[in-house]
């Protein structure tokens, strides 16, 4: 009787793939290496989509008419004769026709040789590549059952490919096939899902539109892109919608989500490893030293060695470092700190404090003194900090100070000078300007005789306070006359350099800028601070201010990929560097790179510097505006506002008003802007003397007059545009005078004044090429498309202008420009003129992309998983090459990209 009719059928068949699944293209690409390999290994925790991704894989190799046979695993299996059995019945299922027979001693080399001998044997006369599939192969105990996987997999004909799921690695020897390359693997750290694809699961569960970018970016943040976890999520989401506004809060103290980690994950740990995991959740990275000087745990290096075999939620930290750091995935991590809070407080403080003495005897002082502080020892954490010192200090002390603070008696500070310079430097960061001066005053710190630690940097303090301010002149005063000796304390000395820089940009002191920045360079010995990151970054803010978009991206993109590598990406200056890198990408017209350097980044729009902020929000604005609509950039910008105005951000304030005056005003709401521009009068005249940074509201208001009175009163337009000129001159604000030389011609050709307005034109393309400022053009629609239309047929411009400037032509909806532009007697005897225009339409390097896999047949999802962007800039990508080429169809424009050569 063959073996497999007393086995249950669906053994031999893995479980149905929803139709919501998500493609793991990328994988699939990794896993198709086995059609010249022996094994695919793939290891990973629990829900890690193990099963999922060889489903995937079967269904391929069955389209392809391959032989393939699966088998699923249970604890049935565990035993040397109940492995057999299910396994010699997969072979079967593959093909094999011979009844096998079980080894006759399963602890004897020989007897396991012969039954493969007996296997290979029966496989030989089986033509075309053959597909093994052993899924949760975790399952498997028995030594014989591994000796005959091993000697299969060593014996192995060319044709016969295994591919084994587990949840630990599997007691195999591969080192020989490893050697010779015949091995495919995949682990839990190439298992997640990527934050394309965690979009994707959602939307296909959810539908599109259901969930924020915010959130989707909220939600990935959270799993780790763990598929199990999202699965639970999106269940809880669809049967709570309302759950939403607390996402963050809900998803880890979901009971489903902790039965479920109770269940899959730890139910079958042994009770040490339970409880080593349950101590290291105290840990936001962890090494074997620690654990084992934490814990009392002389064979701490075996259980972290047992964690990796086990495959927990865990992963390895990247770091300079030669013994290797952990940390546990998010959710994991807060399910096991849940369980060892009940432990007491007593014995938590004895854990915490044991680590803090660790960290610090180390020099890792941010740990030491969060360690401290949990433990309730304040008077330790102050010892931390004092000890180590100014030239210890980085971005990373101030959460842990700041948390200090609230329970730090004043004597103390005042009998620990390091420390109370560190406090009112943490004090002056918060972003917070009015709430910092209040607790300064509250300290006393004035009084130079009793704060002798703070007397030295206090001028720097309030130099802070005043930028987030917005009174540049104020910063640049208190820094330029109280030079301080910072020889020794690199945070110090970049910080001021940080400072002085920005307040010299808001001005428009670029020259200043650069030359501060070179008088000053940072030392190999200080790249380990990421203030000197901070520091370097200004010069991308100068740039971008100064309107070279081109050269700010390039500068930008560098110290970007620096702070990852080594700060990481929740770093406050891997976040500063996204805000300049995302307003770069987005002038140059690169959408999809803004959006995913801006991609699940809140603190850029939360508590990050004043700059930094407002960067994020207008860049994150226009990006909603092109990719989900007006509504959702114009809610985005109200709640901006609000914010700012709370915070007393008055400049932020004015430019989420005038941008909203911007988005009515394209769309001919008028009647939306006369509340909005009132209060930019309001603030206008609250500031008319102010300087710097502050002038940028006058540019605003002004601006937006001139925006409302462009087409209804040119003369008053005129007047407004020339009060803006006059402010941005002030402060070399290089975009805002191209911007304002595109709406002057608008406005002097309505006046008559036709070469006034054609040399206006020239100058506005002339800059924007020089900088490469493309959506200050694009963002302007219709308007801006006239002007470039007549600055070109008036054949004005040459060379890199003229192209830059029939470049962005090529992005407009295809057809004759409305307004003054004269018909081309060229295109108008063409007998199509769609076909004409097609024939002159540019494509982006994206456009074609999108073409080449609508070719290939595939969806909006699967294009947006190819190119790992999101399924609105795909659709958004269509939109724009339907209006270049004048169709409406995916077929037509495909048709047309194949007739240019530009795809196959």
């Amino acid at each position: 009787m063959p073996l497999n009719r007393l086995l249950i059928e669906t053994r031999f068949a893995p479980p149905r793939i929803g139709a919501q699944h998500v493609a793991r293209a990328d994988l699939l690409v990794q896993l198709a290496q086995i059609q010249q390999r022996t094994l695919a290994l793939i290891t990973g925790s629990a829900g890690y989509g193990k099963t999922t991704l060889l489903a995937q894989w079967r269904q391929r190799c069955m389209q392809d008419n391959a032989r393939v046979a699966w088998l699923s695993l249970t604890s049935d299996d565990k035993g040397f004769a109940e492995f057999c059995f299910a396994f010699f019945a997969a072979l079967q299922k593959l093909g094999v026709a011979a009844e096998l027979a079980l080894p006759v001693d399963r602890a004897s080399a020989v007897s396991i040789d012969e039954t493969v001998s007996f296997i290979l044997s029966a496989i030989q006369p089986l033509t075309g590549e053959l597909y093994l599939i052993l899924d949760d192969y975790h399952h498997v105990e028995d030594a014989g059952a591994h000796r005959l996987i091993q000697r299969l997999l060593e014996r192995c004909p060319a044709n016969l490919h295994l591919l084994i799921a587990s949840r630990a690695v599997p007691p195999l020897g591969l080192s020989r096939l490893r050697v010779m390359d015949q091995v495919v693997e995949l682990d839990s750290a190439r298992l997640p899902f990527s934050s394309t694809e965690t979009r994707s699961f959602i939307e296909g569960n959810l539908g599109p539109g259901k969930i924020s970018t915010d959130d989707t970016g909220m939600i990935h943040d959270l799993t780790g892109g763990w598929p199990s976890c999202l699965q639970l999520i999106v269940i809880m989401l669809r049967n709570r919608p309302a759950a939403r506004n607390r996402l963050s809060n809900l998803v880890w103290r979901s009971n489903d989500l902790q039965i479920w980690l109770s269940e899959e994950v730890m139910a079958t740990l042994p009770a040490d490893l339970v409880a080593f995991c349950e101590d290291m959740s105290l840990f936001r990275r962890f090494n074997a030293p620690l654990a084992a000087f934490v814990t009392g745990h002389s064979h701490a290096a075996d259980l972290l060695a047992r964690m990796e075999l086990e495959n927990l939620p865990l992963q390895r930290v990247d770091l300079d470092d030669e013994l290797p750091w952990f940390r546990f995935h998010r959710l994991f991590g807060e399910f096991l700190d849940t369980r060892v809070q009940r432990r007491g407080t007593a014995t938590l403080a004895h854990l915490h404090r044991r680590a803090s003495h660790w960290f610090a005897e180390h020099k890792l002082v941010t740990e030491a003194v969060r360690h401290a502080n949990l433990a309730g020892d304040v008077e330790l954490a102050a010892q931390v900090i004092e000890q180590a010192g100014p030239a210890t200090w980085t971005l990373g002390y101030f959460g842990p100070v700041l948390m200090l603070l609230e329970r730090l008696p004043r004597e103390t500070l005042l009998a620990h000078p390091h420390l109370a310079e560190l406090t009112c430097l943490a004090i002056s960061l918060t972003a917070l300007p009015a709430h910092a001066e209040a607790q300064l005053e509250r300290l006393g710190v004035n009084d130079a005789a009793c704060w002798p630690g703070a007397a030295r940097s206090l001028p720097l303090v309030r130099a802070v306070i005043a930028l987030q301010r917005d009174d540049t002149q104020q910063t640049i005063d208190l820094l330029e006359s109280h030079r301080f000796d910072t020889a020794g304390d690199p945070f110090l000395r970049y910080l001021m350099l940080s400072v002085l820089s920005v307040a010299y940009a808001g001005v428009g002191r670029y020259a200043d800028v650069r030359a501060l920045l070179e008088s000053q360079p940072i030392p190999a010995a200080d790249r380990n601070n990421d203030m000197t990151i901070i520091a370097e970054s200004t010069h991308a803010l100068a740039l971008l201010l100064e309107g070279d978009a081109r050269e700010a991206a390039r500068f930008a993109a560098t110290l970007h990929a620096r702070a990852l590598k080594r700060f990481g990406e929740r770093s406050v200056c891997a976040n500063v560097c996204s805000a300049f890198l995302a307003d770069a990408h987005y002038e140059l017209n690169r959408i999809d790179d803004a959006r995913e350097t801006l991609a699940n980044r809140h603190g850029l729009l939360e508590s990050s510097g004043v700059e930094v902020t407002l960067l994020a929000s207008l860049c994150r604005a226009r990006l909603d505006l092109l990719q989900e609509g007006a509504g959702t950039a114009l809610t985005f910008l109200r709640q901006q506002a609000t914010r700012f105005r709370g915070l007393g951000y008055d400049r932020p304030f004015a430019l989420m008003l005038a941008e909203q005056v911007r988005i009515h005003v394209n769309r001919g709401n008028r009647a939306e802007t006369d509340a909005l521009l009132q209060t930019l009068d309001t603030l206008a005249a609250q500031y008319e003397h102010s300087h710097g940074f502050l002038v940028e509201i006058r540019i605003a208001a002004a601006l937006s007059h001139a925006r409302v009175d462009l087409s209804s009163n040119p003369l008053r337009a005129r007047k407004a545009l020339e009060t803006a000129r006059q402010h941005a001159l002030s402060i070399g604000r290089g975009r805002l005078l191209t911007l304002i030389d595109l709406l002057s011609a608008r406005v002097l050709a309505s006046l008559g004044r036709a070469d006034e307005a054609m040399a206006s034109r020239s100058r506005a393309v002339q800059s924007g090429c020089r900088y490469g400022l493309m959506r200050t053009f694009l963002d302007e629609g219709a308007l801006a498309r006239d002007e470039l239309a007549l600055v070109v047929q008036a054949q004005v411009l040459q060379g890199s202008a003229l192209q830059f400037a029939q470049e962005l032509l090529a992005t407009y909806p295809a057809g004759t420009p409305t307004g003054r532009l004269a018909p081309s007697p060229a295109k108008n005897n063409s007998s199509s003129g769609s076909s004409a225009r097609n024939g002159h339409a540019t494509l982006t390097q994206r456009e074609v992309q999108v073409l080449a896999l609508v070719a290939q047949a595939m969806s909006n999802k699967r294009i947006a998983l190819a190119l790992d962007i999101t399924v609105e800039t795909v659709k958004w990508n269509l939109r724009n090459i339907f209006s270049k080429l004048g169709v409406s169809r995916r077929y037509d424009a495909m048709v047309w990209a194949r007739n240019q050569k530009l795809i196959d």
